[in-house]
């Protein structure tokens, strides 16, 4: 898995404490970045997160790219509908080369691993042979509608990926751009750090939790697991380490 943050907004802690500041004072836009300082930042965003007023955090982004994740993070990230996403197509991207992520509860088991590396490469060769069949067709077809031969293979080999790519896993790798505001990044890591998320989604949301702690450590101290500053919502499905937790995520 690789995750880096490739943009943000530029001071965002000063730019979500100026519009605190409009909301609380009388002064104007032309003065609502006047006086910020590191401290009084702080404080606006104390406030804030204290109020329960959330909207003023959406005013700043951060764009992640990620890759070296399945296809089964990619149908989890999505359901967080308020964020962009950019992600890699497998109609257009040859997968014949695919990679695969490996769940670690499958390679403890030696029994599993041969049986999910064996399945991976029978998906493999399922999809070469059926894209090699796809295309042949498609391409007979489009030089019977009058296109000419490398035109024809080219939209072929397009059209075949389209359909072949229904044998490949839940495993396959894909790449992603993501865009979340940070009210957003707050749910998401809320959701997503806890130890009853599915662990691929939860190894990713830890490091993009990591990450915006750099960049803006006012805003993401509290951030994360729910248990990291009150009681565990999840009730009798709860992990019962709410002290570990605290521990791993104070830490960061």
């Amino acid at each position: 898995m690789k995750v880096q943050i490739i943009a943000h907004t530029p001071d965002c802690e000063k730019l979500i404490a100026s519009a605190a500041k409009l909301c609380y004072s009388e002064t104007g836009v032309d003065g609502i970045m006047e006086g910020l300082t590191p401290e009084k930042t702080e404080s606006f965003i104390n406030m804030l997160s204290s109020l329960g007023h959330a909207s003023p955090f959406e005013h700043a982004v951060f764009t992640f790219g990620i890759e070296g994740v399945s296809r089964a993070v990619l149908a989890q990230i999505t359901r967080h509908r308020i964020a962009s996403f950019s992600v890699q197509s497998q109609r257009y991207v040859n997968k014949e080369h695919f990679t695969y992520i490996l769940p670690p509860a499958i390679e403890a088991v030696p029994e599993a691993k041969e049986e999910f590396l064996k399945a991976m490469e029978e998906d493999r060769a399922h999809y070469i042979k059926l894209a090699a069949i796809l295309k042949e067709k498609h391409t007979v077809r489009l030089k019977e509608e009058g296109m000419d031969e490398k035109a024809a293979e080219k939209a072929a080999e397009k059209l075949a990926f389209e359909d072949a790519r229904s044998v490949l896993p839940n495993a396959c790798d894909t790449k992603i751009v993501m865009t979340m505001n940070v009210r957003s990044l707050y749910n998401f890591f809320n959701l997503r750090c806890c130890s009853r998320a599915q662990w691929e989604i939860r190894e990713l949301a830890t490091e993009m939790l990591r990450q915006v702690k750099v960049v803006a450590p006012t805003l993401f101290k509290k951030a994360g697991p729910p248990c990291i500053s009150g009681p565990c919502p999840e009730g009798k499905m709860s992990c019962g380490k709410a002290a570990e937790m605290r521990e791993l995520f104070g830490q960061m």
